[in-house]
């Protein structure tokens, strides 16, 4: 099946928006896997968290901009696989807004 639906920079900008879940939870498209997709617009200094439950990975994407994950610095291009549970920081660096994306899968 194919969804398309559009989230307001607003409800992305320094915040984990839900954009895709297995149940189309919170307004966001239903993905047909086990996948919480949540997308954010980091302004600079802005910092979210995000919690893995147990048996969960992570992959971060930075689309644009530069973030700091927890103690590492990445940069637009950069993805990361994470396995921790013990919490994820993102914060926005740089002078300009950063996009990331961050799939919350089952392991």
């Amino acid at each position: 099946s194919y969804e398309q639906t559009h989230f307001a920079a607003e409800q992305k900008r320094d915040r984990l928006r839900l954009i895709g879940s297995q149940e189309g939870r919170e307004g966001s498209v239903t993905i047909h896997q086990d996948v919480n997709l949540y997308a954010a617009t980091l302004t600079p200094g802005a910092t979210v968290e995000h919690s893995l439950d147990k048996g969960r990975i992570a992959w971060l994407q930075v689309a644009r901009g530069e973030v700091q994950l927890n103690e590492y610095a990445l940069n637009a291009g950069d993805g990361v696989g994470i396995n921790q549970t013990n919490g994820l920081r993102l914060k926005g660096l740089g002078s300009t807004p950063a996009e990331v994306l961050l799939f919350d899968m089952g392991g």
